[in-house]
């Protein structure tokens, strides 16, 4: 036992490097797939109810209920909905932006600056995905009324795109510690930096 929690305490920088790869993997996948029309379908719901999102596109809210494609199947009306709505041109700008916050989250491992950065933009897009938990009713069992009522709908129940969303706290937290680590860099380079100049000065005046 002695050993694993040594072997684990001196680990810490490789299980850092870890998160930051982990980050980019969800990022570049996730941001890759939003190039895919049932992807950027798929978020509709998100962006549409969003305070901050929903002007990427040019239908309000609910609009999109009456448009959606099952994965996997494709139903041209509600294809010629989406482009006019701005749906696959709003999902290729987000999943590019992604896959450069995966990018600059992972350069971590090697810039300091530019890992804080992403690791910040990480919290940040986390943040905004949470929202979602306020914003979006898809998020929550709904209420099917009828003669067999959904027993249990509304918060705190979540449904699939709930649950999905709810995992983002992980990257909430991840990407601050990321972050975390990346300015304590900065700063120990700074202070290093501070030294070695006063040093300097210190050799100059004494050998003058």
């Amino acid at each position: 036992m002695d050993n694993l929690i040594n072997k684990l305490a001196d680990s810490q920088k490789q299980f850092l490097n870890l998160a930051r790869i982990s980050i980019f993997i969800v990022m570049a996948w996730i941001g890759g797939l939003k190039a895919f029309p049932y992807e950027a379908e798929g978020i509709v719901a998100f962006v549409a109810n969003s305070p901050v999102m929903s002007f990427f596109y040019t239908q309000e809210a609910p609009a999109y209920q009456e448009y959606k494609n099952p994965e996997g199947k494709t139903v041209q009306k509600n294809i010629d909905w989406h482009h006019q709505n701005g749906t696959y041109l709003y999902s290729y700008a987000l999943g590019t932006v992604i896959i450069l916050i995966g990018l600059l989250t992972l350069s971590g491992i090697w810039s300091a600056k530019a890992g804080l950065l992403g690791g910040l933009l990480t919290f940040g897009m986390s943040l905004v995905t949470l929202s979602f938990l306020i914003t979006t009713p898809e998020v929550y069992v709904p209420n099917l009324g009828g003669d067999f009522p959904t027993p249990h709908h509304g918060f705190p129940y979540l449904s699939g795109a709930g649950r999905l969303v709810l995992k983002d706290v992980i990257m909430l937290a991840a990407g601050l510690i990321c972050a975390a680590d990346c300015a304590g860099r900065i700063k120990r380079a700074r202070s290093a930096a501070v030294i070695k100049n006063r040093d300097a000065r210190t050799y100059i005046e004494v050998h003058n």
